[in-house]
């Protein structure tokens, strides 16, 4: 469509529905006026980079939440995740040539041309048009068939706030190319490896494949790591927002300078741990194994080592239980299993601050504080993402959600908490 007949379809209401379907709202809901808005300004902002009148389409992405598998995945475990109400949009044309251009909001421009640009270079190693090129060469690797396209996105999923801006940036990168040019044929988990390949190879950043596949799948997510070249994936039929229940995330502002070295000793930890057993990770070793060798793994890889790798045996059986909750429409046997996935990351895993600088301890602080408001309330709070500084994460029953937030922000200031829901939708092309 034209980008001057779309801004009247968009002014009029004519994709409201969609809009609302976005945000797990109803059509009716005044909130929506705000998303019409923000696609006004996004169509509106293409023109301005890329001319007026072009052929376009639109396109969403959301961010993401880790619900349950704290510190898992890197051990080959098990994670549930959930796709957001908050996104990256993106207004886009296809070109006639083999260059992909892309101007996101509050950045420049990236341009890649990605007949030439095909091998890792790592001088462009933490750069987004590295990005570009590796999802490009993604494509071409899984005979996948690739093409130009001109892009104007914004993001509402905030960069550092633990709901994985990154991977919706890199997911909307294939999700273009798959429907551009590939009928919109490419699987979600497709467009997530070739993600995660990006982010690996040209990118320079050596993540895991939780965070691209929870953004693309859409809705509540499990994964199973246990071959992390082939990643078992199942969509969970479950809604919160049925249940009358929102997620509201709470960043605390803690500083994350020189944490690199705290999160490092994570996986370093329960592989030293693993290592005991002839194995490289701990997904293979069972419960009884750590518990009957207490004593000689405490000596030689020290008491933090064993809790950790207790935790991470533990947290794989409680997301199992989790999804079994899940499946079966058992709110409060999952909201059991939040808080003990909470409780362990606090006590076993340590992952809540850092021991470098103990005077500061914003997610203990909001920890505590989500406790004495829901303790009474059906709730449930937990370290959120990878922990030592950031986000914590609570389900909290509709009805209370406005002073739940009101403390929150009082505690860590206006804005801090967000009140999102768990969005059905995964990548997907609007129009």
């Amino acid at each position: 469509m034209k980008t001057t007949e779309l801004k009247k379809l968009i002014s009029s209401g004519g994709l409201d529905e969609k809009f609302a379907a976005l945000r797990e709202l109803d059509a009716g809901d005044p909130a929506v006026a705000a998303q019409r808005e923000r696609w006004l300004d996004a169509v509106t902002s293409f023109e301005e980079n890329y001319g007026v009148d072009r052929d376009v389409s639109l396109f969403s992405v959301p961010g993401r939440s880790e619900i349950m598998g704290n510190h898992t995945d890197h051990q080959h475990g098990c994670v549930i995740a959930a796709s957001i109400t908050l996104d990256c949009i993106a207004v886009a044309s296809k070109r006639d040539d083999s260059v992909i251009r892309i101007k996101s909001a509050g950045f420049p421009e990236d341009v890649v041309d990605t007949k030439t640009f095909r091998m890792p270079d790592e001088s462009r190693f933490f750069k987004s048009d590295a990005i570009i090129a590796g999802v490009a060469d993604g494509f071409r690797a899984n005979g996948f068939n690739i093409g130009g396209y001109d892009a104007y996105t914004t993001s509402d999923v905030l960069g550092g706030s633990g709901l994985s801006s990154s991977a919706a940036f890199e997911d909307m990168v294939g999700n273009i190319l798959s429907h551009f040019y590939n009928d919109g044929r490419v699987t979600a988990t497709e467009i997530s490896t070739i993600s995660q390949y990006a982010e690996n190879v040209f990118f320079g950043k050596p993540c895991g494949l939780m965070d691209q596949m929870a953004c693309a799948w859409g809705g509540l997510i499990t994964i199973d790591f246990m071959d992390p070249a082939h990643p078992k994936a199942e969509g969970l039929d479950f809604s919160l927002t049925k249940h009358g229940y929102s997620l509201c995330i709470t960043a605390t502002g803690g500083n994350h300078a020189d944490l690199n070295e705290d999160y490092a000793s994570v996986p370093a930890e329960m592989k030293a741990v693993a290592a005991e057993f002839g194995q490289p990770v701990l997904r293979p070793v069972p419960l009884e194994d750590i518990l009957m060798n207490a004593s000689p793994l405490r000596e030689r890889c020290g008491d933090r080592a064993w809790l950790r790798a207790y935790h991470e045996i533990r947290e794989d059986e409680r997301v199992e239980k989790a999804v079994a909750c899940l499946k079966n429409d058992d709110l409060d046997g999952f909201l059991h299993y939040i808080l003990a996935s909470g409780d362990s990351s606090y006590k076993y895993l340590q992952n809540v601050y850092t021991t470098k600088n103990v005077s500061e301890q914003g997610l203990s602080v909001a920890l505590a504080v989500s406790e004495s408001y829901l303790e009474d309330k059906r709730g449930a709070w937990r370290v959120h993402g990878g922990g030592f500084a950031g986000t914590v994460q609570a389900f909290v029953p509709n009805e209370y959600v406005e002073d739940y937030r009101k403390l929150l922000d009082s505690v860590f200031g206006e804005g801090a908490c967000m009140v999102l829901r768990i969005r059905a939708l995964g990548a997907v092309r609007v129009l």
